[in-house]
């Protein structure tokens, strides 16, 4: 049993304390928002993220989780201090690690002699090396550790990993990875031990890679259109080739949440203080703010004018799974639908509020109530399970534009409406 210190209790942290009390570690996570750290030791988890909640109160009943105000807990006496702080995109879209420093600079006299601090925020190629040098202490380890948490998964991906990645920077740096390496006893991971740097590039390029890849296709599903081909026969024809792989081949209103803009921003800026040249990547950039545009232009092709015309929006949130709005494509198309001059209302299974332009109701009948038109933007189960008659019967027009390839079509059109997929030619 190790003893770790768990800075920062957000999305990252907080799985991280949690699922490593869980794997039988004593964890103590440190946060400066006393709301927040009051809610936790209660076990009171706000977030929308399956399994978590329970795993926090396990870990707090067991007494081998605490939650504690300021860092001081967090970094004086334990064996491993994981930082998991923001990072978020900077003026010049590069990585802002100003929290991260500050973390340092209070390590730097606090944590004890053998302890490794470990990088789970997602940093730039290079940050470990320096942050060592920031820190000063030779008796100390530093280590890249890279997250791959995906929201709605992240308890399952912290306990069964496809890959648990560590980098080793100074001198120590290779006998410290391989002490982090030993706290995922027990979740029969592989392991990458490399370089702090190397390990730092595994998380840009495997999320950066992913955004292209759905770029990629969502530029496909445009070209389907309008050559008559359909987008689900394409892409289960590349899905077979095992160099491709069916995963990230849905066509949708973009991507976003809260790692892929700001990550494809910093690497491209890393690249660029490289001076190399990255075309590849500020295409995948630009075909997404495209996207959203492009929903819009189906939308008014299907509706007709747009200046006071109710639309109904199904998902808000950035994917199914999460109650995150974070750079959420449906929350892009809806500004740029309100700029048009259209009245928005709408309904997503893990948001209460308004957002934006969007006046949010309780479920998806109320918002196709008198609807010019229904947008299905975010892949919530429950919205291919509606029931199709009675909902033709609210709205004012029978128009649906399904940003996602997730309605049931036989059962859409025999209801009365006029589908719109991506990718593929309406049906009526």
């Amino acid at each position: 049993m190790a003893r770790i210190g768990v800075v920062g209790a957000g999305y990252v942290g907080l799985t991280t304390a949690a699922c490593f009390a869980r794997l039988g570690h004593e964890v103590v996570c440190a946060d400066v928002e006393p709301a927040k750290v009051a809610a936790l030791s209660r076990a009171e988890v706000g977030a929308h993220e399956p399994g978590l909640p329970e795993l926090v109160g396990e870990g707090v009943r067991g007494k081998r989780l605490r939650f504690v105000l300021g860092n001081d807990e967090a970094l004086s006496g334990v064996d491993f201090v994981f930082v998991c702080v923001p990072t978020p995109t900077g003026a010049d879209g590069a990585a802002d690690l100003v929290a991260v420093h500050a973390v340092l600079r209070e390590a730097r006299d606090a944590v004890r002699p053998g302890c490794v601090v470990v990088l789970k925020s997602t940093v730039p190629p290079g940050t470990a090396e320096r942050v060592a040098g920031v820190l000063g202490r030779e008796d100390v380890g530093v280590v890249s550790n890279p997250e791959f948490l995906r929201e709605g998964h992240a308890v399952d991906d912290f306990l069964r990993p496809q890959r648990v990645v560590v980098g080793a920077a100074g001198p120590s740096g290779e006998e410290a990875a391989r002490r982090v390496v030993g706290l995922y006893e027990g979740t029969g991971a592989p392991a990458v031990i490399t370089g702090s740097t190397s390990a730092e590039l595994v998380k840009y390029a495997s999320n950066c890679f992913l955004a292209m890849k759905l770029s990629y296709v969502n530029s496909l599903a445009e070209l389907c259109e309008r050559v008559g081909a359909d987008i689900s026969d394409v892409t289960e024809g590349m899905s077979l080739d095992d160099r491709i792989g069916a995963a990230f081949l849905e066509p949708g209103p973009g991507w976003g949440g809260s790692c892929f803009p700001k990550d494809t921003r910093a690497l491209l800026s890393a690249a660029e203080d490289a001076r190399v040249d990255f075309p590849l990547l500020r295409a995948t950039i630009g075909t997404n703010g495209h996207q959203a545009r492009r929903v819009v232009d189906l939308v008014r092709s299907a509706v007709g004018p747009l200046r006071g015309a109710r639309l109904g929006l199904l998902g808000l949130t950035f994917k199914a799974g999460t109650d995150d709005l974070r750079d959420s494509p449906a929350l892009a198309v809806a500004a740029l639908l309100a700029e048009e001059g259209a009245r928005l209302v709408g309904y997503d299974p893990c948001v209460g509020r308004d957002c934006g332009p969007v006046r949010v109701l309780a479920s998806a009948e109320e918002v196709a109530r008198d609807a010019d038109g229904l947008l299905v933007l975010t892949e919530w189960p429950e919205f291919a399970e509606l029931d199709w008659p009675a909902l033709a019967g609210a709205v004012r027009r029978r128009v649906i534009v399904d940003t996602r390839t997730l309605l049931p079509v036989d059962k859409v059109v025999e209801a009365g409406f006029h589908l719109v997929t991506l990718g593929r030619r309406a049906a009526a």
